[in-house]
């Protein structure tokens, strides 16, 4: 039954024959695994398929050897020790080959696809030997956003790439308890990047570089678009987040959705998690049209089709019990087929790719293989959690259904089927499967231990000793089964807990540095003070408690302490000086004279609450405080003292020019160099200064100061623009002042110079920038990675 035969006008007869389809697939594997004709043909497969992959004992190898192989988990090195050792071509072909054949649905034997291959081959190459040359700690693109950024501009697709990171960005911001944010994220990007190679796939070589970079923007959007159904369907009611009520509620929603072609607004929603499935349904509102303003006719009824198929299977699915002990093989085996195949042919729906009966007929039969490898890896969770699978099902009732079909054995049958019904005994094919088969059972030894995996063998192969003593032979002895995606998928969790790990770090730090600057900044007035003096502690005290982010301190004291490994107690001045400097400024970009703001850190600005002179008077009262509190650094070298007292009244006087070009610039058209030099002297010179002057007492090496200043140039400026795009986009009780200010004021700044759009772009070029910088830092600070993480990302 190919695409173009199934009638969407009634989508339950659709469905029932995508079911009997896939029960004459099951009845011929069944068939197969009873009489157990696969297993001599497969056992003669493994034999040929072996001669290339069990070590012989040569002069050459006994060389290669002097250099030792390093874990996967090293992902530099262990692609440089693939190339020293001249495996690394193989590694990548049998790689991009797999997921051509997985993804694409592909003939391997097509001299095109070969031609095709070799190419992505030499390219990736290039690309992971260039990323990983001296640098065994550098990340794949996916995982470096100025990485992926820079891929992004060599293309043309900027504007996607930031679209999308936001949105990623917003999808993590979402993920609930109950479920996993790494294991969405890698399926959001999984889908993201297979769309992205299906769409690269069907365009014409000599496409122009404009179509190719719209063709790419879609694809971005299509992919993230699908993409979301996994986590916020798929995962979202296989959880335990919704309440039965809700889960049915949302089925209800899903299926008239698929139904309809339309998206139905949110009924009276009943359950406790009303402000999650808004937000849900507005992403996936938006994504279903995406989708449908892309899509011809005939793709669309694919889509609709398919999806169908795909839903209604996994609700079969999850509406299994494991305490039901009568299941059929075929309601067992049959969603597993359906669903499996489905969501392959739903992706080039997605895209609007022509139907490919070819495509069609390879990708129908090759799902089954995938889920059930993947069942087998995930049996233990799935057990744990009482989730329905062949496997699980079989662990339970083997003993007292000896009607079941066993799981591993069928397992084996598709694969036979695959190589020699599908792809006609392709030499390529066997080769990658067999690969993927073995490596799939190396990886489960290494991460259950050697024992557990033997009983779980002796259990699913205890009809088929002969042929599983040649499987485990393989397994202990074979070479050359990993796989690249495999490595970049263990390469992807382990960044997503690192990152998230170092996140909490970090806003660990940012309050626990808050805390304690709050503690300290008021300033305590002195037995005996002047009445003439207390209204302006008075003041200064009211702009100090404001509800300020506190960066600038912040940045000092995570890089006097956690880096530089100063004492917290002893740059207390240095941490007063910064914050009362920077409050100062603040007090005078508010007055009348410069940027009359009425709001400032979520309370009246001070000259309305005093007036305009208190609020002068107060800021040079601010400013001979922090002169004061430098003075007082009494624990350091007193050369560093007075060498950053020095560096800080230098930063001062050019903090005040950059005020002075910013007024004297209010109501003229700039061009984009004078206001990336009024925003450094106005802005940038203070995040400068927060990190020179712990590095200053702490006597650091020139230049590696000088390539702090070189990050706090570009974050500063990244700071600025995401200001202006708030200036512009943001919600004044937020960001606890008001919107719109420069276009009030008639003030230039990147929106109005370049767009929204521009703006964005040129933030993100400075972000990479100033992470780049950091690339030549001999000291590994997350700290300032995730700043300016937070400085693109916030809302205030």
């Amino acid at each position: 039954m190919n695409a173009h035969d199934i009638n969407y006008a009634d989508p339950d007869t659709n469905y029932r024959l995508a079911e009997e389809k896939a029960a004459h697939y099951f009845r011929a594997l069944y068939a197969q695994v009873k009489d157990q004709s696969f297993l001599p043909i497969l056992a003669n497969d493994i034999q040929l398929w072996k001669r290339n992959h069990i070590p012989q004992s040569s002069l050459l190898s006994l060389f290669s050897k002097k250099r030792k192989r390093p874990d996967q988990r090293d992902y530099g090195r262990y692609i440089q020790w693939l190339n020293y050792t001249g495996k690394l071509e193989d590694y990548l072909d049998r790689s991009v080959s797999y997921i051509y054949m997985r993804d694409l649905g592909k003939a391997l034997d097509l001299p095109e696809t070969k031609n095709r291959i070799q190419k992505i081959v030499a390219d990736v190459k290039r690309y992971v030997l260039q990323l990983t040359a001296g640098r065994s700690d550098r990340l794949p693109a996916t995982m470096d956003l100025a990485e992926l950024y820079r891929g992004s501009q060599k293309l043309g697709i900027e504007a996607s790439t930031i679209w999308l990171i936001d949105k990623l960005k917003r999808v993590a911001a979402h993920i609930p308890e109950g479920m996993s944010a790494e294991h969405a994220q890698r399926k959001l990007l999984k889908i993201i990047i297979g769309v992205l190679m299906h769409v690269y796939e069907e365009l014409d070589e000599d496409v122009s570089h404009s179509e190719r970079a719209q063709k790419l923007s879609e694809a971005i959007r299509l992919g993230y678009s699908y993409g979301l159904t996994y986590p916020f369907i798929d995962d979202l009611l296989d959880s335990h987040v919704l309440s039965p009520e809700e889960k049915e509620q949302y089925s209800h929603m899903i299926r008239s959705a698929l139904l309809t072609g339309i998206v139905p607004e949110i009924e009276l929603w009943t359950g406790s998690n009303q402000e999650l499935i808004q937000y849900i349904h507005a992403e996936l509102k938006e994504a279903f049209e995406t989708i449908a303003s892309i899509q011809n006719e005939e793709s669309r009824q694919v889509f609709f089709e398919q999806s169908y198929v795909f839903f209604q299977s996994q609700e079969q699915d999850r509406a299994k019990s494991l305490a039901y002990a009568s299941y059929t093989n075929e309601e067992l085996y049959i969603p597993v087929i359906l669903k499996s195949s489905s969501s392959r042919q739903i992706v080039r729906s997605v895209i609007a790719a022509a139907v490919d009966d070819g495509f069609d007929h390879r990708t129908f039969y090759y799902g089954i293989y995938n889920q059930l490898a993947d069942d087998f890896a995930d049996m233990f969770d799935d057990m744990n959690s009482g989730a329905v699978t062949p496997y699980t099902y079989y662990l339970k009732y083997r003993h007292q259904r000896p009607d079941l079909i066993n799981p591993f054995e069928l397992y084996w049958a598709v694969i036979h089927h695959l190589i020699h019904g599908v792809h006609h005994s392709d030499s390529s094919t066997r080769e990658v499967i067999l690969d993927r088969a073995i490596n799939g059972l190396k990886r489960c030894k290494e991460r259950v231990g050697v024992e557990k995996y033997n009983e779980i063998m002796d259990i699913f192969t205890s009809e088929i000793p002969a042929f599983n003593k040649l499987v485990q032979q393989m397994v202990w002895k074979a070479d050359d089964v990993d796989f690249f995606d495999k490595l970049l998928r263990d390469q992807l969790v382990t960044a997503l807990r690192s990152a998230q790990k170092e996140q909490d770090e970090f806003f660990t730090t940012i309050d626990k540095a808050r805390d304690q600057i709050n503690s300290v900044l008021k300033i305590v007035k002195e037995d005996g003070i002047s009445p003439m003096k207390e209204p302006l502690i008075d003041a200064a005290n009211y702009s100090l408690e404001g509800d300020g982010k506190r960066l600038r301190p912040i940045l000092s004291w995570a890089m006097a302490v956690n880096a530089f490994g100063l004492n917290a107690s002893e740059i207390v001045p240095l941490l007063r000086s910064i914050e009362y400097m920077h409050t100062a400024s603040l007090i005078f970009d508010d007055l009348p004279s410069q940027d009359n703001a009425s709001i400032r850190r979520g309370r009246p600005t001070l000259h309305q609450v005093h007036n305009i002179a208190t609020a002068e008077l107060t800021g040079l009262l601010l400013i001979q405080r922090a002169i004061k509190e430098q003075s007082s650094l009494k624990s350091f070298d007193p050369k560093a003292v007075l060498a950053l007292m020095r560096y800080s009244a230098q930063k001062t006087e050019e903090m005040c020019m950059g005020q002075a070009m910013d007024i004297d610039s209010k109501g003229k058209a700039l061009n984009l160099d004078q206001l990336d030099m009024i925003c450094f002297y106005k802005t940038g010179i203070a995040f400068e200064a927060s990190l020179v002057m712990p590095a200053i007492l702490a006597q650091i090496p020139g230049k590696e100061i000088e390539t702090l200043k070189k990050y706090a140039y570009h974050a500063g400026i990244a700071f600025q623009i995401k200001d202006d795009l708030l200036d512009l986009e943001g919600d004044t009780h937020v960001l606890g002042k008001p919107v719109g200010q420069d276009v009030q004021n008639n003030n230039s700044n990147f929106v109005s110079i370049l767009g929204g759009e521009g703006a964005r772009k040129e933030m993100w070029e400075h972000y990479c920038l100033a992470m780049e910088a950091l690339r030549d830092l001999p000291r590994n600070i997350a700290f300032l990675r995730n700043l300016l993480s937070c400085f693109v990302n916030r809302d205030r």
